[in-house]
Order: structure tokens, then sequence, then C-alpha cells
């Protein structure tokens, strides 16, 4: 578990899959993330983060404000998805309820789950993948000091040729010197 000020990083409960379904039943929310799970997707995807979290020792962990509990997304580092650039390499990634947009939330979770990644896991370089599109995920990578990576666009293996969330851009942030 990780804290901040205002939130809290957790590994994900069954009863998170309701209201991991609810985020992703929003189009604004899934608008660069494809289609929205049914209910029993999310319960796969808390399954799945849980997994990975006993296995990488990180996941996108389940998001929550501290002051209500309430939960607002998630964020973290796991390893990143197969058939990209970035398989198994470790990836940040984050997603947040609507209510929760412009809140500074998604950069206070990510800085966390960074700088939790270095002292934890060791890791040289931490990468992000999204959709040309998707301006407020950029935006965000910048701010954290992500660099893209301009010959790193791709073509997602897992989507079809005609989806328009096909084509991806690459980004990478580096260990900082600092970090011992």
């Amino acid at each position: 578990m990780i804290e901040t000020e205002r939130l809290t990083l957790r590994g994900w409960r069954d009863d998170d899959a309701a209201a991991h379904h609810a985020m992703c039943a929003d189009p604004a929310v899934m608008a660069y993330l494809g289609p929205p799970p049914s209910l029993a997707d999310s319960a796969a995807v808390v399954a799945r983060q849980t997994a990975i979290l006993a296995d990488y020792g990180a996941c996108f962990w389940a998001l929550e404000r501290r002051d209500t509990g309430a939960f607002i997304g998630w964020c973290g580092i796991k390893p990143g998805p197969v058939g990209t650039p970035i398989e198994d390499k470790p990836e940040i990634g984050w997603s947040l309820v609507r209510d929760a947009w412009g809140q500074g939330y998604a950069r206070e979770a990510a800085e966390a789950a960074l700088a939790w990644g270095w002292a934890r896991l060791d890791l040289p370089t931490v990468w992000a993948i999204t959709v040309p599109a998707n301006r407020s995920s950029r935006t965000l990578m910048d701010r954290l000091g992500m660099t893209r990576v301009v010959d790193g666009d791709f073509d997602h293996a897992k989507l079809a040729e005609d989806d328009p969330l096909r084509r991806h851009i690459l980004y990478r942030i580096d260990r900082p010197a600092y970090v011992r």
C-alpha cells in the first residue's frame, strides 16, 4: 500500500469489481481505452491485478481518496502488455473516474507509484503507452518528466487494423540519478 497526502494506492478487493465496472461505464473514461467491460470482465481485472501484485510486487493498484475511502480509479506499475514494444517492461498507467479529473489526483498517484517503483523494484526505466489523441495522459506523462520515444510509435497487436485506437505512442522515464 502507498499513501500520499490525499490518496491510497492499494491492492484490489473483490468488491472493487463493481466500482471498476461503474467507472468504465462512463464513455468519457473509456474514450481511449476501448469498449466498456462487463461486470465479469471487471472481476477479471481485479483477479488479474491481484495476481500481478503477487508475482511482480506491484500492479495497477486500486486508487482511493483517503478522506472518504471512495474508489476513484487505478494507478501503478506492472509488466507491459504482450505484443507491444514494452512487453514485460515496467509500464505505468492510470485511469480515474470523471469526477476526479482535473484535481491533480492522477499526477499525485503517478508520482507516488514512480517513487515506489524506483525505491522498491530497482527499475532502470519505466514506460507508458497511449493513443495519440489522449492529450490528458500525454500531458501528465510530460509533467512526470517522461519523454516521448519518437521512433517508438506502434500498432497495438490486440486491436483490429480498422480500430481507431490501434495506433499507440511510447513514453519513457529513466531512473533519476539521485535514487540509489
